[in-house]
């Protein structure tokens, strides 16, 4: 495929994914603030809850993070004691994050958050579907290219 003309904003599919991402953190904040949440602490809270105890390491490639980004936000996680870290028993050079009880009861009172935000796109859940499956193909092209 040839752009006509490759420069332009308007054509780089990057910006308009970019931007998106930047509408949806926008559009999100007022709901988690509620919480005491930002929204990449909400990433946080739902790889744990999905998938319980995770070392940095694990959490970090489920969110693509760094431990340099992570580790700010889960100290504050702990401060507000919604998460624990604590160095693995088998292995000292790997941390685990683990739920508190207060992290795993906000679980419910943030469930309805996730369909707030669909009601807001203005999608059909169809378009929903077919949007994420994409933008998650998208994805695993680019990461395989990197």
């Amino acid at each position: 495929m040839k752009i006509e003309n490759p420069l332009l904003l308007s054509n780089h599919l990057c910006f308009s994914i970019y931007a998106c991402s930047r509408e949806f953190t926008k559009l999100y904040t007022p709901y988690l603030k509620k919480f005491n949440l930002t929204y990449p602490q909400y990433l946080v809270m739902l790889a744990l809850w999905e998938n319980g105890t995770l070392s940095i390491k694990q959490l970090g490639q489920a969110l693509y993070l760094d431990s340099g980004t992570l580790t700010p936000m889960l100290k504050r996680l702990e401060e507000a004691q919604m998460v624990t870290r604590k160095r693995s028993e088998d292995d000292e050079r790997r941390v685990l994050v683990s739920l508190t009880d207060k992290g795993a009861d906000l679980q419910k009172e943030v469930s309805t958050v996730p369909h707030q935000i669909f009601e807001k796109t203005g999608l059909t859940p169809k378009q929903f579907e077919e949007h994420n499956r994409s933008i998650k193909i998208l994805l695993h092209q680019l990461r395989q290219s990197s």
